[in-house]
């Protein structure tokens, strides 16, 4: 028998939030990936997907598990801007849900995502049709979009290695690490 401690591990990622997470990401890459292709029908309909998929996230933010509730995670800026600077000083708490910036991008994901889907549906409309200003529109959302997901990623990254938890795997098995002494649940 091994004298390894074995960690206590809990459900937090619920099956809808981790296969919306998963569609969600798969649809926008289709999407970018799409943008300048010959096929304008995968393209929007991986936008008109993400579109979706994001009210369904708002109704589950609303009802959902208790770590999906947007109640669990959405925090006043200010206590963002406490975070961002524990995390520039290495001194940011563990979160068992998603940490005040993580919660922050969640929101800011969801709105440059409903911008962008909006925008593309608008250019499908008799009037924004073939104009130029929305059509810049549409692609300069999706470029901040990409920027954003990048962001999101490194600070997926940062967190998993700073607090020795793989918060991907976490996305894909549901559970992370119980609460220890100094963590917020």
């Amino acid at each position: 028998m091994s004298d390894a401690v074995q960690i206590a591990a809990i459900r937090v990622w619920d099956p809808f939030v981790r296969l919306f997470h998963w569609s969600l990401a798969l649809s926008f890459a289709i999407a970018w990936f799409s943008a300048n292709s010959s096929n304008d029908l995968l393209h929007s309909g991986a936008g008109y997907a993400a579109g979706a998929l994001v009210l369904a996230r708002i109704a589950w933010g609303i009802v959902g598990t208790p770590y999906a509730r947007f109640s669990q995670f959405i925090r006043s800026p200010r206590r963002v801007l406490a975070y961002l600077r524990a995390i520039a000083q290495k001194s940011e708490q563990r979160y068992v849900g998603h940490n005040p910036a993580g919660g922050a991008m969640v929101i800011a994901l969801f709105l440059a995502i409903t911008a962008t889907s909006v925008s593309g549906w608008a250019l499908t409309t008799d009037a924004f049709w073939g104009v130029t200003w929305m059509q810049r529109l549409h692609d300069g959302l999706a470029r901040g979009l990409l920027l954003m997901v990048c962001a999101h990623l490194a600070g997926v990254i940062l967190a998993s290695f700073r607090h020795r938890e793989n918060l991907i795997a976490a996305m894909i098995n549901g559970r992370k690490r119980a609460a220890e002494q100094n963590d917020v649940e």
